[in-house]
């Protein structure tokens, strides 16, 4: 049902308040439903925050995945070479953040809503985008 960018999944995890209401709301649901998912980007992402410094997590970071990785409603999807390469030809997609281009392509590729509050990803009029 949706596609979590990687500060959505931080915050759904382990800072759920810093969710919009709506976005907390569309999460929910969809967890229900068992259909939460995290491009594997994210976690590399994450880890790379947490090496610059630039996120802490509450313990150390491969805990931190491993735990998500329990979740019953979560689901990591793998960056295979459909994304990647849908990843580098996103029409008329300006933002070089390779991250940002996998987790769009991800959602293109499962037919599924971003949860962002990225205003990029949200400006992007070929994926549907919510918070």
């Amino acid at each position: 049902m949706i596609v979590l960018d990687t500060h959505a999944w931080v915050w759904w995890v382990a800072e759920p308040e810093r969710l919009s209401p709506e976005a907390r709301d569309l999460i929910e649901k969809a967890a229900v439903e068992g259909e939460v998912y995290v491009s594997s980007i994210s976690t590399w992402e994450v880890a790379m925050l947490v090496d610059r410094g630039r996120l802490t997590l509450s313990m150390d970071v491969g805990a931190w995945i491993a735990l998500s990785e329990s979740l019953p409603a979560l689901r990591f999807v793998p960056v295979d070479n459909a994304i990647a390469v849908r990843s580098i030809f996103l029409p008329d997609y300006r933002n070089r953040d390779p991250a940002d281009r996998i987790i769009i392509a991800t959602a293109l590729a499962l037919g599924k809503t971003v949860i962002t509050k990225d205003r990029k990803i949200r400006g992007y009029a070929r994926v549907k985008s919510a918070w």
